[in-house]
């Protein structure tokens, strides 16, 4: 892998702008329910349909999406707000329309940033993210100040979730904080690791039932991704499935979801 010139987020001089993009916060209300692999291959399945998307490794102090796709990585966010290296230099292109911008490892300074830092993170995601159509944010795991923040940036927090009881009271925990933090928040859910459409929607309708009933507001239902063999081969691989099993039900679902996903009515864009 290599790092493209900051000419490359704005494409061919002959392309048209993509104007302000679409942000995503891919959040998780504990860890371990495959949001990083849903991230990372909803990015593909985007940049395939034809979309310029960036995505941005927000677990800003236990980075893994480098590792999830096996890049070597040379600078990262801590690096451009630490040293104040040029932020386009840390864009790591993967794919014609696709790049990421990597976080640091093992750096706890990174977790909480204080209120300053974040300000400038804010304009260089805003203006990394001109020539893009879509940002994708791999938030960390939880209900963190980073997770929080990250999530009121975004245009819309797709939620991940599984089956497992643990997984939804604590997407309902996360989904209750980001409703303290702004009203009438936006959000989807995707539910993975099923093994039918059935029990996908059944969980989601028990969500919807618990936040309508004590939150007053609704998630959508963005879609559900099968518990399948090609996605723990594509973790340990280091590839993404879309491109290890192309036919697969995982890839199929994903490709699905990246249909759905897009500007959505009333979200004040």
């Amino acid at each position: 892998m290599h790092v493209k010139p900051a000419s490359w987020v704005t494409g061919p001089a002959d392309a048209p702008e993509p104007g302000p993009p679409y942000i995503y916060a891919i959040s998780s209300g504990k860890g371990g329910v495959g949001k990083t692999s849903i991230t990372v291959n909803l990015a593909y399945a985007l940049a395939g349909q034809g979309s310029r998307v960036l995505v941005v490794d927000g677990d800003l102090g236990l980075a893994n999406i480098d590792v999830l796709l096996g890049l070597t990585v040379a600078t990262t966010i801590s690096d451009v707000l630490e040293r104040g290296q040029e932020a386009r230099v840390a864009l790591v292109q993967v794919e014609p329309n696709l790049a990421i911008l990597p976080a640091a490892s093992g750096v706890p300074e990174m977790v909480n940033l204080a209120p300053q830092d974040r300000e400038v993170l804010e304009e260089l995601l805003l203006a990394l993210g001109q020539g893009f159509h879509y940002v994708l944010i791999d938030t960390a795991a939880g209900i963190g100040h980073s997770v929080l923040w990250f999530n009121a940036l975004a245009d819309c927090s797709l939620v991940v979730l599984t089956p497992d009881p643990t997984s939804l009271t604590d997407a309902y925990a996360l989904i209750k904080v980001l409703c303290q933090r702004q009203p009438q928040p936006h959000v989807m859910i995707v539910v993975n690791q099923v093994a039918s459409e059935q029990e996908a929607q059944q969980v989601y309708d028990h969500l919807k039932r618990v936040t309508e009933r004590f939150l007053g507001v609704t998630p959508l239902y963005a879609g559900a991704v099968p518990k399948a063999p090609e996605v723990i081969q594509g973790v340990r691989q280091q590839t993404p499935f879309l491109k290890s099993a192309p036919g697969g039900k995982a890839t199929q679902a994903v490709r699905a979801l990246a249909g759905k996903l897009g500007r959505q009515p009333g979200d004040g864009r």
